[in-house]
């Protein structure tokens, strides 16, 4: 049997049934991995040798009767997320040995749920990039277009769900980097309100901005995953209990608002076609579109470019060449220092280290970082204001479609690849990708997305109306 396009609810009933096992189904999607991720794709960096085993455990629970809701199917880790006795290298040579001494509580949960791990998939270095390239060890490229990229930094698990390599696996999104790979790949891709699921265990990028988010085939899988992760954590004091998320669960979403003004330059022609027909698609189901001014949203990319390399300097201050990680011994500590650094991260790190240190410095501190969280703050009332009239936000995902391996090589060029993406983590609200109908670009069919945003823990009522979209809008392309 054929596994690769089945979603976790299709594994879960071949299993209870019987027609399959843990570990025919892990051994199936290994093989897979085996015979057509190297040069091809190269979504992963390890496959994990105890795999085999977790499956095998999954059997046993399967046969005693144990109903958990991931139990048996396979799922794989972005490389900054802490599986214990692994390694977790963040995409960087800096940890490139570093083995974990204790699991994220993401993947206690999923251990919980009965997942099998089936190992860590590549991305950009310290999640730094919106394109996978910027890796330590490989570069990944896209399943639809292998002479594209799969966006990032969460590429590798975007792209090892697109090819069929796993049914789900997790990322993380500091400004989109599970939504702009999901859109890339033709994958759904969700990324939580900040607290809603535990930062606990993840390589820390920008402390403030960071969430970890599923990639999935469907949403009605997103949601399983989701209602599995979220919840309130002992080890993250942001984190929200599960009551003040369900509080909003029976919320109705009926209209939604489409920022017109700012989607007015850069978006590709295509992209902006599939967005409207989207738009017409609810329309035509009774959902109210009205057009809404966001003008807070022009400062979103520059506030996140001084506020996330600010943070990005603050985190990774600990990779000193003492404690873990590469080593490179000097005459001096300073000097150890010096070398450890220069040798372990890459460009793009370095270069969002020094300006983070530069917006943080005395005499800068005031005129960039303290006004990019002012910046922020405007966002996030605006934001608020703005849902008191409209239950939704719609936007396309990307500006554009997945674009080639080694296009832009311009920071900026790549950076603004995310002006649809970033205001959703400046504002710590939940948003979705929901792939649409492809667009073509060279003679290739290459997908595209909407995003949907939601109010601050509004999760649920999200998750439900990207389900009813998702329904809607196949129904409709399919006559």
């Amino acid at each position: 049997m054929d596994f690769s396009h089945k979603n976790i609810a299709e594994l879960r009933d071949l299993l209870k049934s019987g027609r399959t096992s843990a570990v025919e189904l892990l051994d199936f999607f290994i093989n897979k991995i085996k015979q057509e991720d190297a040069d091809q794709v190269d979504a992963f960096l390890e496959i994990f040798e105890d795999a085999e085993e977790q499956a095998r455990l999954a059997d046993e629970r399967i046969k005693a009767g144990d109903d958990a809701p991931l139990l048996g199917v396979p799922v794989a880790l972005k490389d900054n997320i802490l599986y214990q006795g692994h390694i977790a290298s963040a995409g960087s040579k800096i940890l490139e040995d570093y083995v974990a001494s204790y699991s994220a509580t993401v993947v206690r949960k999923l251990q919980k749920a009965g997942a099998v791990i089936i190992g860590r998939t590549n991305m950009d270095e310290f999640a730094m990039g919106s394109s996978t390239e910027t890796s330590a060890f490989k570069v990944t490229k896209n399943p639809n277009d292998p002479s594209r990229v799969p966006g990032g930094s969460s590429g590798g698990s975007a792209a090892a769900v697109a090819a069929g390599f796993v049914p789900f696996a997790l990322g993380t999104d500091t400004g989109g980097s599970v939504r702009q790979p999901a859109s890339f790949c033709g994958v759904v891709g969700f990324k939580p309100s900040y607290g809603a699921v535990s930062r606990f265990g993840l390589v820390a990028m920008g402390s403030s901005l960071d969430q970890a988010g599923p990639l999935t085939r469907t949403v009605s899988d997103t949601k399983l995953v989701f209602s599995i992760l979220a919840g309130k954590d002992q080890n993250d004091a942001t984190t929200m209990p599960l009551d003040m998320l369900q509080e909003h669960k029976t919320h109705k979403v009926k209209k939604v608002g489409v920022p017109r003004a700012y989607m007015q330059e850069g978006v590709d022609a295509q992209v902006l076609d599939r967005f409207n027909e989207a738009m017409n698609t609810l329309r035509q189901e009774g959902f109210e579109v009205v057009d809404i001014d966001l003008p807070s949203f022009d400062y979103a990319l520059s506030a996140y470019y001084i506020i996330m390399p600010a943070e990005v300097s603050t985190n990774l201050a600990r990779f000193d060449g003492l404690r873990y990680g590469l080593q490179i011994e000097g005459e001096s500590y300073e000097e150890s220092f010096k070398k450890t650094r220069a040798a372990g991260f890459g460009r793009e790190v370095k270069r969002r280290i020094l300006l983070g240190s530069f917006v943080l410095s005395s005499g800068y501190m005031d005129a960039y970082y303290y006004k990019a969280i002012a910046a922020r703050e405007k966002i996030r009332r605006e934001l608020a204001d703005l849902f008191k009239t409209v239950d939704i936000i719609a936007t396309p995902t990307s500006p554009t479609p997945a674009f080639k391996l080694g296009e832009k090589t311009d920071p900026l060029s790549m950076y603004a690849a995310d002006i649809f993406t970033v205001p959703v983590n400046i504002a710590k609200v939940p948003a979705i990708s929901v792939p649409v109908q492809p667009v073509s670009r060279d003679g290739a069919q290459l997908p595209s997305a909407v995003q949907f945003i939601a109010p601050e823990m509004h999760d649920f009522p999200l998750l439900d109306f990207a389900e009813t979209f998702e329904k809607i809008y196949a129904d409709n392309n399919k006559q």
